[in-house]
């Protein structure tokens, strides 16, 4: 688990998830680094990476290099697209990089959502209240018809709380969702995009996130060029 700092008005001591790759890289949504179509946002410079706090502990890394994916659009009433983007670190940290998986369960796999956003469901940050220790979800993967029509897809996954009433939500952004592959351990399937449906509410409906194995070919031709 990392965490991406951000300067935004709107998210001034916000910040999005994001999943340690590889020494050097993080992956999370290019949505935590475009604001808006026209506009980039920049980064406070640093990235903490290994720690169960939102604020302390961990490893910190400025950063050197941020790489959105190239076919990234923000969804219009809709899901953002190709929702995904790399952070090269300054220098390699001791933690240990998540595994991406091969590929995502089918519907009614257990997986996990891992993340700081905030535990007050609401559209005002003003009332938004992001906890001081990581948080961690069941979930389940579902099938495409559980989000919204044409939400879900080849590179979206459809997620379902194992939860009443609770979801990743506002700061999860980036995020993992993991699944368990062979021996047991953890692997990396999906990024948190948005809501897999339209609502005023994250806990209202299912969540999409960018499958993560899907992309693998860009994420090693990104991690190759340095």
């Amino acid at each position: 688990m990392a965490t991406v700092p951000l300067t935004s008005d709107q998210l001034a001591d916000g910040s999005c998830g994001a999943s340690l790759i590889d020494p050097q890289w993080v992956l999370t949504a290019a949505h935590c680094v475009v604001w808006r179509p026209d506009t980039h946002l920049q980064l406070k410079g640093t990235v903490r990476v290994g720690s169960a706090h939102r604020d302390s502990g961990g490893t910190v890394r400025n950063v050197s290099r941020v790489v959105v994916h190239p076919g990234f659009a923000f969804g219009e009433g809709a899901p953002n697209v190709d929702d995904l983007a790399l952070i090269r670190l300054d220098r390699p940290v001791a933690q240990q990089p998540v595994r991406i998986a091969e590929h995502a369960g089918p519907a009614g796999t257990p997986t996990r959502l891992l993340g700081f956003g905030t535990v007050v469901d609401t559209t005002d940050y003003d009332k938004m209240v992001f906890p001081g220790r990581l948080r961690e979800l069941p979930t389940r993967i579902g099938a495409q018809d559980d989000c919204a029509p044409g939400w879900a897809g080849p590179t979206r996954l459809c997620t379902l709380s194992q939860v009443p009433q609770a979801m990743a939500c506002f700061g999860d952004s980036g995020g993992p969702q993991v699944q368990r592959g062979r021996g047991g351990r953890w692997e990396l399937i999906g990024t948190t995009s948005g809501p897999g449906a339209p609502a005023d509410s994250c806990a209202s409906g299912p969540g999409l996130y960018s499958d993560v194995p899907a992309y693998a070919p860009w994420i090693r031709a990104t991690l190759a060029g340095r």
